[in-house]
């Protein structure tokens, strides 16, 4: 096990649906080099991206049938990860493996365990439903970005920026404004902002044409370890919508997870999905593209972040209010981190 500052014992995204084909691929989670493809029974498998032989990475092979063939010497591993050919010998060293990492598919994610196989429920998986539930439609991307999968939670944890990053698009006053609310559980935690009878901002201000004034809401549910899934939208003023009836609004959901490669690096999933114009393949493309602009405005923010925190080692963050639901993020992988060592320090007392 990786001594890394990012829970293990948990499902990541490792790719879109999409990405995994009949090829092989590379991508790096909370440490690990991993080599990925489907097989042609349509399975997706993960193997440990490092020859058993001389540490050459699987990814600069190819696929025979089923098989990785290592772009070295040749050895050969079935998608358990077994080595089932070595070249110029009948006999294979019954050690030879690399470690297969268990994979599901869900939510038109690939998803995989990188801590201990045993613990590896598939009920555990976060429910991301709307991606493709048939009452929602959007799009959305892979973001590799350049700094620590904590500082996108935050980010995500915390809209008060969207009034200064953002302006011109979905932030204004209001949102920097507007009280909010904080609430939390065993591996969840919940943020809860309504802007009541607020001038919207650019973009949900085209999704309302001539309504000058709306209730506009935030309510971000984040699920241990790094998945945030964002319920947004707006209604005119007066319609109900604080009280439950969003009818005469519109609703979208910003879905996002963070899968942590390095302690400076991680891979963004994000999907921007919606309940209005469902069949409107050219609004999914306008919304996909315009989330994407907003988004690397947040890029650009978090690579000054991360690269300020490794040019200043010796600063340390302070917090204000509205790092409420951040933190309660942060404690609660923590808590995570202080499971899992737990259970290893219980392993290497037994054995």
């Amino acid at each position: 096990m990786l001594n890394t500052p990012f829970p293990q014992d948990a499902w990541y995204a490792l790719a879109w649906q999409e990405e995994a084909g009949r090829k092989l691929s590379h991508r790096k989670v909370c440490g690990h080099d991993i080599v990925f493809y489907r097989t042609r029974a349509g399975k997706v498998a993960a193997l440990a991206d490092v020859c058993w032989h001389r540490l050459v990475p699987l990814s600069k092979g190819q696929l025979d049938g089923d098989t990785v063939v290592c772009p070295y010497h040749g050895l050969k591993y079935e998608p358990g990860g077994r080595c089932v050919h070595m070249p110029s010998q009948d006999t294979i060293n019954p050690s030879a493996s690399v470690r297969a990492f268990p994979v599901e598919e869900r939510h038109r994610l690939v998803w995989i365990w990188p801590g201990d196989p045993k613990l590896a429920d598939p009920a555990l998986i976060p429910d991301m439903s709307r991606l493709d539930h048939p009452d929602w439609a959007g799009d959305g991307t892979h973001i590799h970005a350049q700094c620590n999968f904590q500082l996108v939670l935050d980010n995500l944890m915390d809209l008060t920026h969207e009034t200064f990053v953002h302006a011109g698009s979905i932030g204004n006053e209001a949102v920097a404004e507007a009280p909010f609310d904080v609430s939390h559980g065993e591996r969840r935690a919940k943020v809860t902002r309504w802007m009541i009878d607020s001038v919207p901002a650019n973009f949900w201000a085209a999704q309302l044409p001539g309504v000058p004034r709306v209730d506009r809401w935030q309510i971000i549910h984040f699920t241990a370890p790094s998945t945030i899934q964002i319920d947004v939208g707006v209604a005119p003023t007066g319609t109900g919508a604080p009280e439950g009836d969003r009818s005469q609004g519109r609703n979208a959901w910003v879905i996002n997870t963070i899968t942590p490669e390095t302690d400076s690096t991680c891979h963004y999933f994000w999907a921007f999905v919606r309940n209005f114009d469902t069949t409107n393949q050219s609004t999914t493309n306008a919304h996909r593209d315009g989330v994407r602009h907003v988004f690397r405005q947040d890029e650009e923010i978090l690579a000054q972040q991360q690269r300020a925190m490794e040019a200043y080692p010796d600063k340390t963050f302070y917090n204000l209010n509205i790092d409420a639901g951040a933190m309660w993020a942060r404690r609660i992988n923590q808590q995570m981190l202080d499971e899992e060592e737990a259970r290893r320090r219980s392993l290497r007392a037994v054995g």
